[in-house]
């Protein structure tokens, strides 16, 4: 019958050590008033025993609790995974957060509060008041929310506002929005595409606002128009096919289509089938997200990839060392990057509207 191993415990290695459990605390927590030679017995009773220290043991040194905390958007995460949509910006945040946290010794834990909820700050407050958090990830739109920024910078529980580049407490990174629109733009316009549309997110997510600036300056950029080619949605698919309708109703000459999310991509690049166009040869697409669906589309989407996981990883290490510099003026960004695939093309000879005129 084989033996069950015994779970080596911080009062095992004091044991061995010969010393008190808070001793072999501030050894483990790197932590002051401990003489060399005492921590060099403590480290070598940790060897011998193979011991790992847990998360309680981390923090009976008082100064810190090891977690770093997520909050994401309670109402859409919920959504997309009962609808299992094939989004992965969860799970995009729990690599990068997840990996940099265990390089450091920390864990990382993930919160779901509604941003819209009236009881926020006691939602949050009791998760806070439960976990005592080293550091806050705060995502879109939770970032943006002054009843949350407001309540942890009272507390003064650091914390890191992912895509909000406004002022105020917090680390601000962004992932790179308005350079990305103005990068997809600006490929669209070197394929010969003169009327290339934008299907943008909802206003309260600055990052919305973001992609229009760097769409429209990139059309400015290349002498082009802006008028007519602009819808909104909500990132879901059906705003997205909503957009698609009213954007080639009013430009049945347009031979391209940003859209702000996969979902509303998927929904544009339904909405040609339906109408007749062929992706890429009568209409191209641009996607943002890059999510893993888009890669098993027919055609394949191209996509502007989102840095997630670098980001969260970003904002994981300026919490753990506690840069506070960084709270102040600095916005940390990530730049994305553009990844080509089957949707986009060079630009029709002729616009689907003309070729509809000569037949």
């Amino acid at each position: 019958m084989a033996r069950v191993r015994k779970t080596v415990t911080i009062r095992d290695v004091a044991e061995e050590a010969g010393v008190s459990l808070q001793t072999v605390s501030r050894v483990v927590n790197d932590g002051p008033n401990v003489r060399p030679q005492v921590r060099d017995k403590v480290r070598a009773a940790i060897a011998k025993l193979g011991y790992v220290p847990s998360l309680a043991a981390q923090r009976m040194s008082g100064s810190r609790s090891y977690i770093i905390l997520a909050i994401n958007d309670r109402e859409r995460t919920l959504a997309d995974w009962r609808d299992r949509r094939g989004t992965d910006w969860v799970d995009q945040m729990l690599l990068g957060g997840f990996l940099t946290c265990s390089q450091h010794g920390y864990r990382m834990m993930v919160e779901l509060v509604d941003t819209h909820s009236d009881h926020v700050e006691r939602e949050l407050g009791a998760a806070l008041s439960a976990l005592q958090p080293d550091g806050v990830i705060l995502t879109p739109p939770h970032s943006e929310n002054a009843l949350i920024t407001a309540l942890l910078a009272e507390r003064g529980i650091p914390f890191a506002r992912i895509g909000s580049d406004a002022p105020g407490p917090g680390i601000a990174l962004t992932m790179g929005d308005e350079g990305a629109a103005h990068l997809a733009t600006t490929r669209l316009a070197g394929l010969g595409h003169r009327k290339i549309a934008m299907i943008a997110g909802p206003s309260q997510y600055s990052l919305s606002g973001w992609r229009i600036a760097g769409w429209r300056r990139a059309l400015a950029d290349a002498g082009l128009s802006a008028d007519g080619l602009l819808e909104t949605g909500d990132f879901g698919y059906d705003s997205g096919v909503r957009a698609g309708h009213a954007l080639l109703d009013r430009n049945p000459d347009c031979t391209a289509i940003i859209a702000s999310s996969d979902q509303m991509a998927l929904a544009a690049l339904e909405v040609a089938r339906a109408r007749g166009l062929d992706v890429p040869r009568d209409l191209s697409l641009i996607s943002f997200d890059n999510t893993p669906i888009v890669r098993f589309t027919q055609p394949p989407l191209t996509a502007i990839d989102q840095p997630i996981a670098e980001t969260v990883s970003r904002a994981v290490e300026h919490l753990i060392a506690r840069d506070e510099n960084a709270d102040q003026d600095t916005v940390i960004e990530v730049a994305a990057a553009l990844v080509e695939r089957a949707s986009t093309a060079r630009a029709p000879q002729q616009t689907p509207a003309a070729l509809a005129r000569t037949v």
